[in-house]
C-alpha cells in the first residue's frame, strides 16, 4: 500500500478476493484455490493466501529445530534466512554485534514481501473496516479508503518511531550529516539497522508488485506512483548495495514521519470529525514542509557538498573493499532524490488544495479519488458538504 501525501491503492475493486458484503469477513476462493492464487498473485490481496503460504517456511523452520538435533545436529538451518537476517560478522563483539550484506538477504526480502501482503490485508479487513462501519462507514470504496489510511497510519508510525530509534544508535543522529560520509564505507551493519532496511524495502517491493500487476484500480497519479515507487526502490538497492545505509535511513524517516501524520488526518476526516482534523491538518503540514522538503534539501545539499568528505582512498569502484563511490556516484545520487523532491512538489500542491478546502469547513477527500466512487458516492459528499 502507497502511501503518498494523497492516499494510496486499496483493494477496491480489481476482483479483489475479499468481500465485506453483510459486514463480516468473507473470502471468495476462486477456483483452483490457494495453488491458483500462488500462479495467478492474487495471494497478494487475498489474506488466506498470502498467510498460507507465510506459514509454509515457519512450520519448516520449526520442524528443523525439532528434528535436526538428531538428524544433522552441525548443520545450520537452512531456513533461517527467510525468517532472520543473515551474515554476522563472526569477529564483531557479542555485545556490539555487527552484520554484512549478501545474496541470501533476498530471501528475506521475499519472505516479508509476503508478510506485508498479509498484514496489510489483515488489518485494513478484520481491524480497520470494523472501526469504519461503527462510525457509519457503510459504502465499499469509503470502507477501503478508511481501511487503507489506518494500514498506512500502523505502518508509517512504527516504521517512523523505529527509524527514530535506529538514526538514535548511530552518529548520523539528528541529521548530521557529515557522517554520512566520515569512515565510509560503512558496510558493518548494526543488526537493527539491517533488518530495519531490508523490512523497508521489502515494503516497497510489496507495494510495486501491487501496482505493476494491476491488482488494485489505479488511481488518478498512477503514472506518479510508479515513478515514485521506481526511484525509491532505486535508493534502497543502490542504496544497500553500496553501503550508504545511514543515509538511506535519513531518506526514510523523512517519508514515513509526515506520511503518518497525513494517515491520521484522513482518519479523522472520514469519521467525521472535522474540527479535530483541521487541527490535524495543520501540525501535518508542519511534518510535511519541515520532512519532506527541509530535510530532503539537507540531504542533497549534503551529496553535493560533504561528499568529498570520503577519504580519498575510499573514493574508488572496490566492491572487495565495499567502497563504490567514484565521483559519478556523486550524481547518481543526486538524481532520484531530486527527482523525490519533485515529486514531493507536485503532492504539496495538491496538499495545500485540501488544506484550502478544509478552512472553507468542505469536507477533504483525496484528488486522486473523486472518479472511483461513482455517483452514489458523489451524491452523498454533496449532502455532507451542505448539511457542514
Amino acid at each position: 500500500m502507497v502511501q503518498t501525501p494523497l492516499g494510496s491503492n486499496t483493494p477496491e475493486s480489481c476482483d479483489s478476493p475479499v468481500s465485506v458484503a453483510g459486514g463480516g469477513f468473507r473470502i471468495v476462493r476462486p477456483k483452483g484455490g490457494f495453488v491458483a492464487d500462488l500462479f495467478s498473485s492474487r495471494w497478494v490481496v487475498n489474506p488466506v493466501s498470502s498467510f498460507k503460504l507465510l506459514m509454509i517456511p515457519v512450520l519448516l523452520y520449526i520442524n528443523w529445530e525439532l528434528l535436526a538435533p538428531y538428524i544433522a545436529p552441525y548443520l545450520p538451518n537452512p531456513v533461517a534466512p527467510l525468517l532472520f537476517i543473515s551474515y554476522r560478522i563472526p569477529d564483531s563483539s557479542p555485545d556490539d554485534p555487527r552484520y554484512a550484506k549478501g545474496y541470501l538477504d533476498l530471501a528475506f526480502l521475499a519472505f516479508h514481501i509476503v508478510f506485508y501482503s498479509f498484514v496489510r490485508q489483515f488489518v485494513t479487513i478484520i481491524i480497520c473496516h470494523p472501526i469504519a462501519r461503527y462510525f457509519g462507514i457503510k459504502k465499499r470504496a469509503k470502507l477501503d479508503r478508511f481501511g487503507e489510511q489506518g494500514y498506512a497510519l500502523l505502518y508509517f508510525a512504527v516504521m517512523g518511531a523505529w527509524g527514530y530509534r535506529v538514526m538514535g544508535q548511530q552518529h548520523t543522529f539528528w541529521y548530521r550529516t557529515e557522517h554520512f560520509w566520515i569512515d565510509y564505507p560503512h558496510w558493518q551493519m548494526k543488526p537493527e539497522l539491517k533488518r530495519y532496511f531490508l523490512m523497508h524495502a521489502a515494503y516497497w517491493c510489496q507495494q510495486l508488485i501491487v501496482l505493476l500487476l494491476r491488482l488494485e484500480k489505479p488511481r488518478k497519479d498512477y503514472n506518479e506512483l510508479i515513478i515514485h515507487h521506481f526511484v525509491t526502490l532505486w535508493l534502497v538497492g543502490w542504496g544497500y548495495l553500496v553501503n550508504l545505509t545511514l543515509i538511506g535511513n535519513a531518506i526514510y524517516m523523512s517519508m514515513d514521519i509526515p506520511d503518518a501524520f497525513l494517515a491520521f488526518s484522513k482518519l479523522l476526516n472520514y469519521m467525521g470529525w472535522h474540527k479535530l482534523k483541521v487541527g490535524s491538518l495543520a501540525v501535518f503540514l508542519v511534518a510535511w514542509t519541515y520532512f519532506r522538503h527541509w530535510l530532503n534539501l539537507v540531504i542533497l545539499w549534503s551529496i553535493w557538498f560533504e561528499f568529498d568528505l570520503i577519504d580519498e582512498s575510499n573514493r574508488v569502484w572496490a566492491p572487495k573493499t565495499g567502497a563504490w563511490l567514484v565521483w559519478w556516484m556523486k550524481y547518481q545520487m543526486v538524481f532520484p532524490i531530486s527527482v523525490l523532491q519533485v515529486l514531493n512538489l507536485f503532492w504539496y500542491y495538491l496538499i495545500w488544495r485540501i488544506v484550502i478546502r478544509s478552512l472553507r469547513d468542505v469536507e477533504v477527500t483525496d484528488d486522486r479519488s473523486d472518479d472511483e466512487d461513482g455517483d452514489d458516492d458523489d451524491d452523498d459528499d454533496a449532502k455532507d458538504a451542505k448539511e457542514d
